[in-house]
């Protein structure tokens, strides 16, 4: 009797232990989204990992572990990308109903891939081993995060520290080298109750390299001046019949140049993603009108334009007789925004992506290129694209710079538009170059190849800003060999504490 009685007694804590473990993880991972822009509490770290880590050391099986990794995704994915909602509110009778499963459905799904980590780390029972795992399997779950089903990189941990002096490992590590950093030195503090030094020792050795180091020097400049503009151009009002040529002309007043002026007249003027609200195809009055008006400055800017019954999200060039002389068509679309799987039949039913209303949506360019914008060969990246590192990494030939064209507005106004800049400054670390960053709604950027802004304009403010091109670094280590070394070294982790584990556990 006293038997039975204790074993329900037991199974009754056991089921109240996974309650507060489910609620803590989803807590936890909610914290730890208070290090990403615009926060950026990292004091958030140490309490969310270490205390996710303690969850992963409790867990009693793989399925308990598995469920623990997906809560505290489901928590940390919730908050951090947020800003998904934001799509919905621009035609709100219409999609707003909308927003809040997309929220869950986005965060949930992309939460799997820390379950599947933890679920296969919980099978060693050791501590120490089970850490260590964990953070080989965690960054393989964020790498699978960043490649499989066309990527879907954001919010990764390298975006905490992009104000910090860990910063300065990019160019070395990538991001995905940097987050597993992190990893390394948090999890620790899950053993803190019973190896107090081995837990707190890497985090104390990192913090003190990484403040002894010496903030980067400033960057050589060259003599081109780059105009950047910012119409501000709030999308519920950008293609409206009565206002998208109100953005326009707002434009051209903010590139306009004189002879009288007391600026110089700029190298290079760039507008945003689709800034001209007509296909490029019937524009060429406009082009030629617009050119006349700022002056004859080579312009780059975003158009939409159709090649054979497909649509293409395009950046052109324009010389100072308003001729397109490049043009690059973007090559990673967002899917759902850009387009829709099975686009063609999925109109039929009024399904579209948000940013395209043309049966399937846009067709995707052939890929990575380069322009030559007379200022230097540039890797344009429109909007999205400069989400993705390994996209930016694969020019056979290194550019002079970045230019990043976008249209923020689909982000809203609250973290959405500072998580786009922060991945924005990341990939010119990484690559030692320059980016030329013009926002519709914000944040328009200057920023120099170690990843710091110069001149900007704030996000939602109309504007524009001279800055002189800064001159790109040497070749990046990442330049050279990308994701691959971390990507290497965390397999090779993963199977030696498997073997380790495994000949543990045979000889117990």
């Amino acid at each position: 009797m006293k038997t039975g009685l204790w074993l329900r007694f037991r199974r009754a804590a056991y089921r109240r232990d996974s309650w507060v473990a489910a609620l803590s993880a989803f807590g936890l991972g909610a914290l730890l989204s208070f290090a990403l822009a615009p926060l950026h509490i990292l004091l958030s770290l140490p309490f969310a990992l270490g205390g996710i880590g303690v969850l992963a050391l409790w867990a009693r099986s793989g399925m308990q572990a598995a469920v623990i990794g997906w809560l505290a995704g489901l928590g940390y994915f919730s908050f951090g990308l947020s800003w998904i909602v934001e799509p919905f509110q621009i035609d709100a009778d219409r999609y707003a109903w909308m927003a809040p499963f997309a929220l869950v459905f986005l965060a949930a799904g992309v939460a799997l891939f820390w379950g599947l980590a933890f679920g296969l780390a919980a099978r060693w029972q050791r501590g120490g081993a089970r850490l260590v795992l964990l953070m080989a399997l965690w960054s393989l779950a964020e790498f699978g995060r960043a490649y499989l089903l066309t990527g879907f990189p954001w919010a990764g941990f390298a975006q905490f520290w992009i104000d910090t002096p860990a910063a300065q490992l990019l160019p070395w590590i990538g991001a995905q080298g940097l987050a597993l950093l992190t990893l390394l030195v948090t999890l620790p503090l899950a053993l803190l109750r019973y190896r107090p030094l081995l837990a707190v020792l890497p985090l104390l050795l990192v913090a003190l390299a990484g403040y002894a180091l010496p903030p980067p020097p400033v960057p050589e400049m060259t003599d081109k001046l780059v105009r950047l503009v910012q119409p501000n151009a709030p999308q519920a009002e950008k293609w409206l019949p009565e206002r998208r040529w109100d953005f326009v002309r707002r434009a051209i007043e903010l590139s306009e140049t004189s002879s009288t002026s007391d600026s110089p007249k700029p190298d290079l003027i760039v507008w945003p993603e689709t800034s001209v609200p007509q296909l490029l195809n019937n524009a060429d009055e406009t082009l030629s009108a617009i050119s006349t008006r700022i002056g004859g400055a080579p312009l780059l800017l975003g158009i939409q334009r159709r090649e054979e019954g497909r649509y293409f999200n395009s950046a052109i060039l324009l010389d100072a007789a308003g001729q397109v002389v490049q043009i690059y068509d973007k090559a990673h679309l967002v899917p759902f925004g850009e387009y829709v799987p099975f686009g063609d039949l999925m109109a039929q039913f009024g399904i579209h992506g948000f940013a395209a209303q043309q049966g399937a949506g846009y067709s995707a360019g052939p890929g990575a290129a380069l322009l030559d914008l007379g200022i230097g060969v540039a890797q344009p990246l429109i909007c999205y694209e400069a989400v993705f590192a390994r996209d930016v990494n694969a020019t056979t030939t290194r550019p002079d710079m970045l230019i990043q064209i976008t249209n923020d507005a689909w982000f809203g106004t609250r973290s959405g538009p500072y998580q786009h800049l922060v991945q924005a400054r990341m990939r010119a670390a990484e690559q030692g170059l320059p980016m030329l960053r013009a926002a519709n709604t914000g944040i328009t950027a200057m920023i120099d190849p170690y990843g710091r802004m110069r001149e900007h304009i704030v996000l939602g403010k109309s504007g524009a800003v001279d800055g002189y091109l800064p001159k790109p670094l040497e070749p990046t280590l990442f330049r050279r060999t990308g994701d691959w070394p971390v990507f290497i070294l965390c397999i090779f982790l993963a199977l030696g504490v498997a073997v380790f584990g495994r000949k543990s556990h045979g000889r117990s």
